[in-house]
């Protein structure tokens, strides 16, 4: 059997990688402490799930869902926007419903990108931002993040050649996996830079909600591109609200980009369960308690877990967004993330992810996910040392 070259492209996984790791470690007997994921360990706030369980009695939502079906749900999305960001949004042709933001990040390359064109696309990125692009038969090109400049890409380094074959650019502040975060002022210099030279500017913003800078509020990308002339920005309810396993999201945008993610979707899904929307729908309107508490949650579990790798030596600073730790090696680690990572988990049951999964500028890192309470993320770092007390 022959199957299609664009699978060659797909063959690694970082996810995949470690979770054969981590099957077995388990298999030899080692309680796995999972920090590999990005899967919260908290509860959706309680009206969600009565929303959602009462949409379990009613007949009317067992069926195929339409986009015409999702009007309520886009209309809150777009009164919820206008609220925060005071950009306002049409429901009709200016939002979409989306199976997760990474169904999006996936998608819009197939709407945008013909075979050659490429893509710019940060470097570590998230898997589905290339992954995409290689399934629409475009050709990525990395934009390194880097420490030196805060884990933002210097578009002055992008290759005048490049730049004439790209369509397409994705951001994704604050960041996954670096846990950067962006100013106004460079979102500013990310939309005329793409305006000039007729570049669609994709904006994964799933960690939107999750900082823990008092003074810091995530920027929206309409913040800068206020007529939505070439950009479209994706949201998510997982990290927010705790809803990753239901994998519900939006687009807001262009209308002419919305457009075509909608032809695209609906040559390929339809949209989510009518209740599953509806406990979006409760958790916008809803009070935000909810979203604070998660917040302050994931930011004691950053400051205990940090401060306890700190203390065995290990020094790195405190993220200011996102809910991950990024992590860089010490000697002899520094170049080979995956080997720290699989015999990490292989000695302890401690997972984490290594940096080379996300790209070549992310060797010599490991991502850290803050999704297990303060004491079970203490054991953890107390097995870690002991590994490097052992391996160094």
């Amino acid at each position: 059997m022959q199957l299609a070259n664009r699978l060659k492209a797909l063959q690694k996984n970082v996810f995949a990688q470690m979770d054969q790791a981590k099957a077995q470690s388990a298999a030899s007997g080692h309680k796995i402490i999972d920090l590999s994921l990005g899967s919260l360990d908290l509860s959706p706030p309680k009206s969600v799930i009565t929303t959602i369980e009462k949409s379990l009695y009613d007949p009317s939502n067992y069926g195929y869902l339409l986009y015409h079906g999702t009007k309520n749900f886009r209309e809150t999305v777009a009164h919820w926007y206008t609220k925060k960001f005071g950009i306002p949004v049409n429901p009709e042709t200016e939002v979409l419903q989306l199976i997760g933001s990474q169904e999006g990040t996936a998608h819009l390359p197939l709407a945008i990108l013909n075979p050659g064109d490429y893509a710019l696309l940060g470097n570590p990125c998230y898997p589905s931002h290339p992954g995409g692009v290689y399934l629409a038969g475009g050709k990525p090109y990395y934009m390194p993040l880097l420490a030196e400049n805060d884990f933002l890409p210097i578009f002055g380094d992008i290759p005048n050649e490049i730049i004439q074959k790209a369509r397409l650019m994705i951001l994704n502040y604050p960041h996954n996996p670096t846990t950067a975060v962006a100013s106004l002022d460079f979102f500013q210099e990310a939309v005329v830079f793409c305006k000039e030279n007729n570049i669609t500017l994709i904006h994964d913003f799933p960690y939107g909600d999750i900082v823990f800078e008092e003074n810091y509020i995530s920027p929206s990308i309409f913040q800068v591109d206020t007529k939505k002339d070439i950009s479209i920005e994706l949201f998510s309810f997982s990290k927010s609200y705790a809803m990753g396993g239901f994998r519900i999201a939006y687009a807001i945008g262009n209308a002419t980009l919305i457009q075509a993610l909608k032809q695209v979707k609906s040559n390929i899904d339809f949209n989510q369960y009518k209740g599953i929307l509806a406990g979006a729908m409760t958790a916008l309107n809803g009070s935000q308690e909810c979203l604070k508490e998660t917040v302050n949650i994931l930011k004691n579990r950053r400051d205990v877990f940090v401060k306890a790798l700190n203390d065995i030596g290990w020094e790195i600073p405190l993220p200011k967004a996102t809910m991950y730790v990024w992590a860089k090696l010490p000697p002899p680690w520094e170049n080979n993330s995956m080997d720290f990572c699989t015999k990490l988990v292989a000695n302890t049951g401690v997972a984490a992810a290594p940096g080379s999964g996300f790209g070549s500028s992310g060797e010599g890192y490991i991502r850290f996910a803050l999704v297990r309470d303060t004491e079970i993320l203490t054991e953890a770092v107390e097995k870690i040392a002991l590994f490097m007390g052992k391996n160094s």
